[in-house]
């Protein structure tokens, strides 16, 4: 029977012919199967879309032990960054859902499993890690020309899937070329201690594109030899190593292998070779073919509304689901308000009228039941309130007030008609928020 996960108000074991409660029902959505793994955060499941049959993968991240810890940024940053990313190299994430204790990332099923497990069995031949090299260089390279470093590259976080090919996964640990200080440079210290770039051993900020080269040269080191460039039981020894990039190659490492790696663990992150010469190499563009796809296939867009909102809009549009809102409640930001409903734009435009015009306001409907205009007190109060739809069943509401100085519109809103309008948010979202 798969592990429980204590959250009662999203899970429900499922009794089968013979009376046993092996299936948990997630959401009505998902059948949770058996624990692929476990860290101190989260537990990550095997399950499968009911509607579908498609096997995923879905990690439940504890928000209580999230919130002690201090790392809600890292949760927000990671959906944020892999929304973003669309690769075959990279693990799809599906949707986002959460509740009052958990959030959970539905992803992309990696059947073959971590890399790090087959690495372990035995080192692979020169040309099997070119191979995975190159996979691992084409997603690396998407995501820094889309300004995502990683950060924490290493086979436990390689994964396979059912062709074998690589998928790079958990971006907890990424950064975005917006976190980078006025020097330009990442300042956090991060990473694991076996796969960290001596720059971050230095302390004196570095570049994100630079430290992910120096993991993917000791990924590329492991693969060959079978076992790491640094290490030691004494932590500080291993850091002295890399720090003086200090290390012995394999005997059967080729010469046109050992010319590449000293490339990419070159201690100095100035003369380290990049993403683009690394495109250029002679060794690594033996038998290499260019990852080809389409990306209107894999980008998000956020601005086509005409093809209907993506799970992810769950997140980005309520308050219950928004990226803050997995944490916190909030009564009114930036004068407006997003929540998901379960009732129709017709409905939903008919209680705001209903509403308005009980504290005074002058309601005038938008084309379609796609909305409302609302004004009144004397011009004090003017909110636009927008209807886009989520999926069949559920449509995500767009309030925009018009800030002013002197409280009003805040008052009006929060004291007014936020009360009235709570009974058109969908009950899973209050669950979420915690109201």
């Amino acid at each position: 029977m798969p592990e429980m996960m204590n959250d009662s108000d999203d899970i429900t074991p499922v009794t089968t012919g013979d009376g046993s409660t092996d299936i948990i029902n997630l959401f009505g959505k998902y059948e949770l199967g058996k624990l692929l793994g476990c860290g101190a955060f989260a537990k990550v499941f095997h399950a499968r879309n009911i509607g579908t049959g498609q096997s995923v993968a879905i990690k439940a991240v504890s928000k209580q032990k999230i919130l002690k810890s201090g790392l809600t940024a890292n949760v927000k940053r990671e959906i944020s960054i892999m929304r973003r990313l669309r690769h075959p190299n990279i693990v799809k994430l599906i949707e986002v859902l959460a509740t009052k204790t958990k959030i959970y990332f539905v992803m992309e099923f990696a059947k073959g499993g971590e890399l790090f497990t087959k690495v372990a069995k035995g080192r692979f031949s020169e040309d099997l890690s070119r191979r995975y090299f190159q996979q691992l260089i084409a997603a690396v390279g998407y995501c820094h020309s889309r300004g995502i470093f990683h950060r924490d590259l290493k086979p436990e976080n390689l994964l396979l899937d059912e062709n074998w090919d690589l998928k790079v996964s958990d971006f907890g640990l990424s950064a975005v070329t917006e976190q980078a200080q006025s020097d330009g440079l990442l300042h956090t210290l991060c990473g694991t201690p076996a796969y960290v770039a001596p720059e971050i051993l230095a302390k004196k900020g570095y570049d994100g594109a630079k430290v992910d080269v120096w993991t993917c040269g000791v990924i590329l080191y492991v693969l060959n030899a079978g076992y790491l460039p640094f290490n030691d039981p004494n932590l500080m020894v291993m850091y002295r190593k890399i720090y003086k990039g200090d290390f012995r190659y394999p005997k059967w490492t080729s010469p046109d292998l050992r010319r590449f790696i000293s490339r990419l663990l070159d201690t100095n992150p100035k003369t380290r070779i990049t993403v683009d010469q690394i495109l250029q190499d002679p060794w690594f563009t033996r038998g290499y073919k260019e990852v080809n796809f389409y990306s209107e296939n894999f980008d998000l867009s956020d601005q086509d509304n005409d093809k209907g909102l993506n799970a992810f809009d769950l997140i980005s549009f309520s308050s219950g689901f928004d990226l803050s809102g997995l944490f916190s409640n909030s009564d009114i930001s930036d004068c407006g308000e997003r929540f998901v409903s379960a009732e129709s734009p017709q409905r939903i435009v008919e209680r705001v009228e209903e509403v308005g015009k009980s504290v005074g306001l002058v309601v005038m409907r938008k084309d379609d039941w796609a909305g409302a205009r609302l004004e009144g007190h004397n011009g004090n109060f003017i909110a636009v309130l927008e209807i886009h739809r989520l999926t069949e069943k559920l449509v995500v509401v767009e309030v925009k007030a018009m800030e002013r100085n002197d409280g009003i519109t805040e008052q009006i809103w929060k004291d007014k008609l936020r009360p009235q309008l709570r009974g058109l948010i969908h009950n899973a979202v209050e669950q979420v928020s915690g109201n």
